[in-house]
Order: C-alpha cells, then structure tokens, then sequence
C-alpha cells in the first residue's frame, strides 16, 4: 500500500516544522513521494537527499485559472529546484466553454517544461460531468500527460476522489498508457483499497500514516 501513497500537505497554513515532519513520515514509512507546494520544493529537496521518496508539486494551483505562461515558469522553476514531478490544474472554465485547443496546447507546453519529469493532471471531478471527465481524460492522453488526477482537494462541499470517476478515468486512459491518481477524501485503507481497485495507481493523502498503520 505505501507505495501507491503521495504522503500530502497542500495546507494554506502549513508550516515548516510540519512540512519536516511529513518528509520524515515519508522516509519512515517508504512512500512512494510527498506532494507539496513549490516554495517548499527546495526543503524537501535538502530534506529527502540520499531517499527515494520522489517530490511532487503542483503547478497553477488550486484554480488552474493561471495564464498558461505563469504555469510553464512555475514548472521549470520546481523542476530547477528539485521536484520530480509535477500536478498541474486544468483550467475549468476552458473545459466548460470547449476550448479543448486550449487546454491540448496548455499542457503541451508544461509537459515540453516539464521535460522526461511526469505530468499529472488534476481534472477537478467534483466540478464536472461524467461527459466532461471523459473529454478531459482524451484532452490529457492528446496532449502528452502521463497521468489524470480527480481533484485539488480544494473546492467547497466537494467529495474529492469517486469510484466511479476514478474507473471512468482508468477506462479512458489506460489503453494509451497514462495512469490514475485518486486524491481528495482518501482517509482510511478501505477508501483507498477502494480506490486502487477502482483503478488508481496513484493516491494523493493527508492520511497516508493512518492508512498503512
């Protein structure tokens, strides 16, 4: 199990000690990566030296409303500074009005930033239609992403990570080779047992300690 964990603290409010902690957690307990901000990119990096815990970011983050320029910068950035991989956020509004165009060449580009690093990502699943999930999963494959993610964790009153989404998105995407992460909601080890059977190879958790104690 702990090697499907991305042990996480996305937190507004999190602090350094509590950052430590969790790269600390994530050596003790072999996960397979943090995810983190990208100011605290560079600490993990120092932190996690010698490991093999990857160090994942995320990019345009919680909104994916970011100019696709803004979200290529923050990429290079978090790779010069360390991180493995990167989680960017799709840009909603794009996906509801269809400017798929849009979205294929924005994560084109931060793929191109990103280099031989993996791309994820996050579709929002709590915002969007089982049609939108779908499309979105052929936007990603069409634009060169290794991986969808469902959610930020972010948007208000959501649920965050579905059965159902996660097998849709598993459906879509495996044939041509991308995975799945589930993120968002993922507390205890039958949600993310749940999860993994769903399709995930991925889980984005706070929970992570819990979840293989």
């Amino acid at each position: 199990m702990e090697k499907y964990i991305e042990h996480t603290l996305l937190k507004q409010d999190a602090t350094e000690k509590e950052l430590i902690n969790l790269f600390e957690e994530a050596k003790k307990y072999n996960f397979l990566g943090v995810c983190i901000n990208p100011c605290y990119v560079k600490l993990a990096h120092d932190c996690l030296k010698g490991s093999d815990v990857k160090i994942v970011t995320v990019i345009g983050f919680p909104l994916g409303a970011n100019k696709t320029e803004v979200k290529v910068f923050e990429t290079k950035c978090a790779i010069e500074d360390g991180a493995d991989e990167v989680d960017m956020v799709i840009n909603v509004t794009w996906l509801k009005d269809k400017k798929y165009d849009f979205i294929i060449k924005e994560i084109k580009e931060i793929k191109k930033a990103a280099g031989n690093h993996i791309l994820k990502v996050i579709l929002e699943t709590d915002l969007l239609t089982k049609e939108e999930i779908k499309k979105a999963c052929e936007l990603c494959i069409e634009g060169g992403a290794d991986i969808v993610k469902t959610s930020t964790g972010f948007v208000k009153n959501g649920v965050g990570a579905k059965e159902e989404d996660v097998k849709l998105m598993y459906e879509t995407v495996s044939k041509h080779g991308l995975q799945v992460k589930a993120s968002g909601g993922i507390r205890d080890k039958e949600a993310a047992e749940r999860m993994i059977k769903a399709g995930a190879a991925r889980l984005g958790t706070s929970s992570g300690v819990k979840i293989v104690s």
